[in-house]
């Protein structure tokens, strides 16, 4: 269990919701919906802060992505863009904690930007320490599956593909389930790699999967196919449930992982784009969602990793909209239309420039 929450920003600043369940059978009762407002606050440099949150900077790296907690209650842990895990020491700063590959080049690597060299490099998304063994896990785009003692180092690779399955192309989000120890985590796609995600949006692309590693046995399987861009995992907190991201469809995935014959509900329709998801101490799940920048940063202003905002968010499920009122000949096309119209804005705010109109 997380002793603190702390929430971090992925190239942009995210905004950050908490969802509560209420009825005994763990699915969600949805009463309201509740944005964040922040006060904006202008600093020294001219850069744009906010009054109701706290942060951590990092110098000199980018890119921190999901955050962990050690069995002690340290950290947070942080994995960033140049493959790098870091641990939060209050007295210290951020320190090195782990490696994804002992063929990692430091001088190539080390504080490097460039997305490029990632497969050389790594990057380390999905982290979750084994309340059991203390051994944290880590889901790396480049190098799959891994795991490193208590002590940090260099990781350990467990695996790079399912049994009877494609090999990982890029290993994203990862939980435990605490009751048996089984870890489970998300390939967002068996095309595209993590340096290639505009061309993984911008296609459409629906390969992702969400799969289970058994560490007993060493045996991977692919537990759901056919997911477009599953991100983040989240169990509940008595593990009767398994929360998915479903990042190019603006929604959350509900999974009944004791049932593999159960297809997955859909939990939550969202406004914008989610990335990674927690839960906290509280049985909550906060979700990262994509939201661009909200001001620029004055120069020499450290990238921001950590945010703290306590509110709730909740939605009535959303029904069935018509696209078109037309005979039914017409239907197929106002449902590419309505689809075209949505991965046009998913990339406009994921700031990604189009270079001619779309064609149908």
């Amino acid at each position: 269990m997380m002793k603190n929450f702390v929430s971090f920003a992925i190239f942009v600043l995210f905004f950050f919701v908490s969802i509560s369940s209420s009825n005994g059978d763990g699915d969600l009762v949805f009463q309201n919906y509740i944005n964040i407002n922040l006060t904006k606050v202008i600093d020294g440099d001219g850069g744009v802060l906010f009054k109701n949150y706290s942060q951590i900077n990092l110098n000199r790296v980018t890119g921190p992505e999901s955050i962990a907690f050690d069995c002690k209650g340290e950290g947070p842990y942080v994995g960033i863009s140049d493959g790098r895990i870091l641990k939060w020491k209050p007295k210290f700063g951020w320190q090195e904690f782990a490696i994804p590959s002992p063929f990692r080049e430091r001088k190539l690597c080390d504080g490097t930007r460039d997305s490029n060299v990632e497969p050389i490099c790594g990057r380390p998304l999905g982290l979750k320490f084994d309340s059991r063994t203390c051994h944290l896990y880590i889901a790396d785009a480049y190098f799959g599956l891994l795991v490193v003692g208590p002590n940090g180092g260099t990781a350990i690779r467990l695996a790079i593909s399912a049994a009877n399955g494609a090999p990982f192309k890029f290993t994203n989000g990862l939980d435990i389930d605490t009751s048996t120890g089984m870890v489970y985590f998300t390939d967002s796609s068996t095309l595209f790699q993590r340096r290639d995600a505009d061309f993984l949006i911008s296609s459409g692309d629906r390969t992702g999967r969400l799969l289970k590693y058994n560490p007993y046995n060493g045996d991977v399987s692919v537990l759901y196919d056919g997911l477009a861009f599953p991100n983040g995992v989240a169990f509940s907190a008595n593990n009767s449930f398994l929360l998915v991201n479903e990042s190019i469809k603006r929604r959350i995935l509900k999974f009944n992982v004791h049932d593999p014959k159960a297809a997955p509900k859909v939990f939550l329709e969202l406004p914008r784009v989610p990335d990674n998801i927690k839960r906290n101490e509280k049985g909550e799940f906060w979700v990262a969602l994509n939201s661009g920048r909200l001001g620029a940063l004055g120069n020499g202003v450290p990238d921001p990793i950590g945010m703290r905002q306590a509110l709730a968010w909740s939605s009535k499920k959303q029904g069935v909209v018509a696209h078109s009122s037309a005979k039914a000949e017409f239907q197929s096309l106002a449902n590419a239309i309505s689809e075209v119209v949505w991965i046009k804005s998913f990339l406009i705010e994921l700031r990604v420039t189009l270079t001619r109109a779309p064609v149908i």
